[in-house]
């Protein structure tokens, strides 16, 4: 059964530029890298970009059987993609995907098609 996780990244300050940048190098020259690398973790990744008044932020989503390990295991990886991916993301969100990601639980919390958890 497949599984779905999102979380949210904000862009650093300045950065989105960079970012854009970065997407397109994903969506481009590094593209069957990324396909590869993610069926290695056996998710799909589909990412947003939100502009708000409070500053960009990226959107990620995972889905797969087990998109929380994928998510631990995605910046493990010692091949050059990964060491790639792992700088791009620390100079542009400041967030180390070598090192355990703490702080990202995510939680399922409305779903239009069943009820999640009832609302005291």
């Amino acid at each position: 059964m497949k599984k779905l996780i999102a979380f949210a990244v904000p862009v650093l300050p300045g950065k989105t530029e960079e970012w854009e940048k970065f997407a397109a190098t994903l969506n481009g020259e590094k593209h069957e890298e990324l396909k590869a690398h993610r069926e290695q973790l056996e998710v799909r990744e589909r990412t947003f970009l939100q502009s708000t008044p409070n500053g960009d932020t990226v959107i990620v989503t995972l889905e797969g059987t087990d998109p929380e390990a994928a998510l631990e295991k995605l910046g493990t990886g010692k091949d050059a993609f990964t060491k790639w991916f792992v700088k791009e993301v620390k100079e542009i969100h400041g967030i180390d995907l070598s090192a355990p990601m703490e702080g990202f639980e995510t939680e399922l919390v409305i779903d239009s098609e069943k009820l999640i958890h009832e609302l005291a």
